[in-house]
C-alpha cells in the first residue's frame, strides 16, 4: 500500500510575506468571502490565526466603507 503525501494547507499571506492585510485591496479580500457575504473560516482556507484575525478586521472595514457588500446579491430572507 503506497503512502500518500498530504499537501498541507498553507497561509497565502505568510507565503507572500504580507505583514499587514490592506482593507482597500478588495480583490484579495473577495477570495475569502462567500457568495452570501460570509468570511470563510481558516480551516477551509488554510490561513494562519494571525492573518485570519487581520483578514476579518479588513473585511469588516471594507464593508463599512462599501468596498465589499454585507450580504450577497441573491440572498433572500425567509
Amino acid at each position: 500500500m503506497a503512502r500518500r503525501e498530504r499537501h498541507g494547507k498553507f497561509c497565502r499571506f505568510c507565503q507572500d510575506k504580507v505583514v499587514k492585510i490592506d482593507y482597500k485591496d478588495e480583490k484579495r479580500l473577495q477570495r475569502f468571502v462567500t457568495e452570501q457575504g460570509k468570511i470563510i473560516p481558516r480551516r477551509v482556507t488554510g490561513t494562519c490565526a494571525r492573518h485570519q484575525r487581520q483578514l476579518a478586521v479588513a473585511v469588516k472595514r471594507a464593508r463599512q466603507i462599501a468596498l465589499l457588500p454585507f450580504v450577497g446579491r441573491h440572498h433572500k430572507h425567509g
